[in-house]
């Protein structure tokens, strides 16, 4: 038996070998793979001694033979390939072992296009994709983790057909991600990542209880093994509808910096939103805004779960808490809360992934943009449109007020006072509707909104939203501007006495 190993992860890679060294294998190697195997005292034998032909190209050239790949491709039971394996003095390659050049790491770490194409690996794409496709012969070994369960199904006999199969799928994985991060890095680079093509990839991290519904299947994945889900599972298990509301609540509550901002979500819509003087008074001005939706919901802390908030968010069911860090007793104190789940990040804060790109799943494809980005310099550098100016406190509001809207499904409009959402309208079919819900709701959970700040994400087409807003007392507005009736708004702004600013920059989230 053979075997050819050649990784850029050298990770296990001498046990592993020793391991197959001890089951009777030849083993085979190239360059620095060859040196820590030979330096680790395994008989090892170079490629270039093995295919009688020496590496070229600075090393560019060196698997590329038919000795290799007519000893990994040939099939066994074939006579016609055996008789050519034999004339031709082919001998078998029984397992090859391959990871890839650092490609992605390598673009992290330098902008140095040279070195970059140093970087894309050619020899073991292509013994890789040979070995998967005689994966009935050939074992095909790509992931470091699976060093252990290889060697024990060679020793005990159970290297079976549906096990080189699942090597097989795992292999063209690695190749197909490999590639995908090729193309894209390149069309980022050079043609603003809005190339012919675009590929997104990502591992799986763990399957959801279901997906949207409990007769759909549903995981959760990771982009390019390199970016993160940002979170730990504490307790519990996360659904496919959890990831999403987490992913809202995250969104709204890290955006605030290191403010003790929380933020509750249900059904990936913000229901309550604070910054007090810490997390435990951030929850509970947060809640205030709609307890009914909160149950049930969605809660994300910019910063510590104490035992003292862990008690607090107790008195109602919230399914998933997500928070920057949890103290610890904080689990034993949620033991009667079978259906609760707790998350963290493991950091001082929370943060996000940083991956700069959108996209959105349609009948038969995706469509694909720059992600949103959101900044306090959209508040700081607004245009004050009104006669009236928004004194230091009421900005504050205006930019907290912003950046939930910026945040929240379109049609939005939000109201805060004190740095705590009090009313929200969302995903309406028209603003006025937006602006109708939030007060109806405010006066059903007896919520006095006068004197706050009116944040819309996008321009007021009419006059009519900023009516509703002076009928309850609004102090001040923000919004994009940019309708053709700009002024009857400005108008209607100036007649109530608010303030009003224009940020120029419109934030639909659809």
């Amino acid at each position: 038996m053979r075997a050819l190993i050649s990784v850029s992860d050298k990770s296990g890679v001498v046990e592993f070998a020793l391991g197959l060294e001890a089951l009777g294998f030849e083993i085979l190697s190239t360059g620095g793979t060859y040196k820590s195997l030979k330096d680790s005292g395994i008989k090892v034998i170079e490629v270039s001694q093995f295919t009688a032909s020496p590496e070229m190209f600075e090393g560019r050239v060196k698997t590329l033979h038919p000795k290799i790949h007519g000893g990994i491709l040939h099939k066994r039971d074939d006579a016609n390939h055996i008789e050519q394996a034999n004339k031709y003095d082919i001998k078998a390659i029984d397992l090859v072992c391959v990871n890839l050049y650092p490609f992605k790491e390598t673009t992290i770490r330098t902008d140095d296009f040279n070195e970059i194409i140093e970087n894309i690996d050619i020899g073991g794409p292509a013994m890789v994709r040979s070995a998967a496709k005689n994966f009935k012969d050939v074992l095909i070994v790509t992931d470091v983790n699976d060093y252990e369960i290889v060697l024990k199904s060679l020793k005990d006999g159970s290297d079976s057909y549906e096990f080189r199969r699942d090597l097989m799928i795992k292999a063209y994985e690695h190749t197909a991600s490999y590639d995908s991060m090729i193309a894209n890095y390149m069309n980022e680079r050079f043609k603003g990542g809005f190339g012919a093509k675009r590929f997104i990839t990502g591992s799986k991290v763990f399957d959801t209880r279901y997906g949207e519904n409990p007769h759909q299947k549903g995981a959760a994945y990771e982009f390019d093994n390199f970016l993160s889900l940002n979170f730990t599972q504490l307790k519990g298990e996360a659904s496919f509808n959890n990831m999403t509301d987490i992913n809202s609540a995250v969104a709204i509550a890290s955006s605030f910096g290191k403010a003790p901002a929380v933020a509750i979500c249900k059904h990936a819509n913000p229901c309550g939103f604070a910054i007090g003087e810490n997390e435990l008074d951030s929850y509970i001005k947060a809640l205030k805004c709609d307890p009914v939706s909160a149950f049930g919901g969605v809660v994300a802390i910019n910063g510590t779960l104490t035992k003292e908030l862990a008690l607090k968010t107790k008195e109602i069911f919230i399914e998933v808490i997500i928070a920057a860090n949890v103290e610890d007793g904080v689990l034993e104190l949620y033991s009667d809360k079978k259906r609760t789940k707790i998350f963290t990040q493991n950091n001082k804060f929370l943060v996000t992934s940083g991956y700069k790109w959108d996209f959105k799943h349609i009948d038969g494809g995706f469509v694909f943009q720059e992600k949103d980005s959101l900044n306090d310099s959209e508040v700081d550098n607004a245009k004050q449109v009104t006669i009236k100016a928004a004194n230091p406190s009421e900005i504050t509001d205006l930019k907290i007020a912003w950046k939930i809207a910026a945040l929240t499904k379109s049609n939005c409009v939000v109201y805060v006072k004190d740095s705590t959402l009090l009313a929200i309208g969302m995903g309406m079919t028209s603003r006025v509707d937006a602006a109708r819900a939030a007060v109806a709701k405010a006066n059903d959970m007896g919520i006095d909104l006068k004197g706050c700040a009116l944040a819309s994400e996008a321009f007021f087409p009419f006059a009519d939203s900023i009516e509703i807003a002076a009928s309850v007392g609004v102090a001040n507005v923000i919004q994009p501007g940019g309708s053709i009736r700009d002024d009857e708004v400005i108008e209607a702004a100036n007649k109530a006495r608010m303030s009003m600013y224009f940020t120029g920059i419109r934030h639909f989230l659809h």
